[in-house]
């Protein structure tokens, strides 16, 4: 009972956009701004009136298994949910700021169904001619962005893991391009590799040296 309260208490903003004639609302998050490497991605995502998933929360308090399982969950129930990502190419070329608002949008984008309003994960408008919000800590108040959230994060690390095969030496797998001890390390030891963010610390660093290497 008080699982399904939480869940009804993140439905909330929703359903009062639902009151106001917004049948359709999606939620728009994103995971990976943060990397060193790998594309940032976006998900979008429009859950029905009668979504009731337990255990949906904001993907940085679940579990990598948690994620996989609800994300799963999130596809049957969805009304539609779509996918979208900037490179680290167009990440280094636009700046992450831009770049995610890029991911995001890509993401609306590949909605089967338009929605009529978006609750944008942040403190950053898009800009879409649909009536959208941003809300600060979004996937912690808000079903159809912690939904979204998870999603993104979910494919992300999945495609992380495949980096990982190509790219064994990065340690992808574990880290997912994050910046971690034994990351930086490799970098120190093999330089950048193709999904590597050249406009990031320490990369930017190495990429301009004129010995081609850190220190």
């Amino acid at each position: 009972m008080e699982e399904i309260q939480r869940i009804n208490e993140l439905l909330q903003i929703e359903r009062e956009l639902h009151n106001e004639g917004y049948q359709l609302v999606a939620g728009v998050d994103e995971a990976g701004r943060g990397p060193l490497a790998g594309p940032v991605m976006a998900a979008a995502c429009i859950l029905p009136k009668d979504f009731l998933l337990p255990g949906l929360d904001d993907s940085k308090k679940l579990t990598a298994k948690k994620r996989v399982y609800l994300a799963e969950k999130i596809k049957e129930q969805a009304a539609a949910y779509g996918l979208g990502s900037a490179t680290p190419g167009e990440i280094d070329l636009l700046n992450i700021l831009q770049a995610t608002k890029l991911a995001m949008k890509r993401a609306l984008d590949k909605l089967a169904i338009t929605p009529e309003y978006v609750l944008v994960d942040g403190r950053d408008r898009l800009t879409i001619s649909i009536p959208h919000r941003a809300i600060v800590g979004g996937d912690r108040l808000c079903a159809c962005i912690a939904a979204a959230s998870i999603l993104a994060k979910s494919v992300r690390d999945e495609l992380m893991g495949e980096m990982h095969r190509i790219y064994p030496e990065y340690g992808f797998g574990q880290h997912k391009g994050y910046a971690t001890r034994s990351h930086l390390e490799a970098i120190h030891r093999f330089g950048p590799c193709p999904i590597h963010r050249l406009s990031f610390s320490p990369i930017k660093e190495l990429v301009s040296s004129p010995e081609n290497k850190l220190g």
